[in-house]
């Protein structure tokens, strides 16, 4: 979730129970990185024992992406909706999924489902605005391929 206040979260933000699905998928590790908004989500969760929530322990002063990027360099796969993260992990290089609603901001286009500017970032879309449901169906696919293929 991005900043509730900003014009351009409207639509954008993914309900926690919607990622549901994500957790269950077998051999997958999962680590919450939300330090900010939405925070107040998660209180009070029992998590899956796959999903390790960081977010509260990153430094969110001066420095506050530094740690972020250091987690993110850790990953095979940074996952997320909110545009800062999002550009941080493909600033960095990190494999990234960005779960976009129907009209995205205008940096991620339509219909595409990679960017010009970050080289390993996959773009994942609703077909129909408001369905997390379908993006989530996308996204568990990609990442069932990708655990499948480390596999072999």
């Amino acid at each position: 979730q991005g900043d509730p206040s900003s014009q351009s979260e409207r639509g954008r933000s993914v309900p926690f129970e919607s990622l549901q699905p994500l957790f269950d998928l077998p051999g997958v590790h999962w680590f919450i990185l939300q330090a900010v908004h939405g925070r107040e989500v998660l209180e009070g969760q029992t998590l899956p024992e796959n999903v390790t929530d960081l977010g509260a322990e990153l430094d969110l002063g001066a420095d506050a992406f530094l740690d972020t990027a250091a987690v993110m360099r850790q990953l095979d796969v940074v996952v997320t909706s909110d545009t800062g993260p999002a550009h941080l992990a493909g600033a960095l290089g990190c494999d990234t999924y960005v779960m976009l609603k129907k009209v995205p901001e205008w940096r991620y286009m339509m219909d595409r489902r990679d960017s010009p500017w970050y080289p390993a970032m996959r773009l994942f879309r609703q077909l129909h605005m408001g369905d997390w449901g379908g993006v989530v169906t996308q996204l568990a696919d990609a990442l069932n391929r990708r655990v499948t293929d480390k596999s072999i």
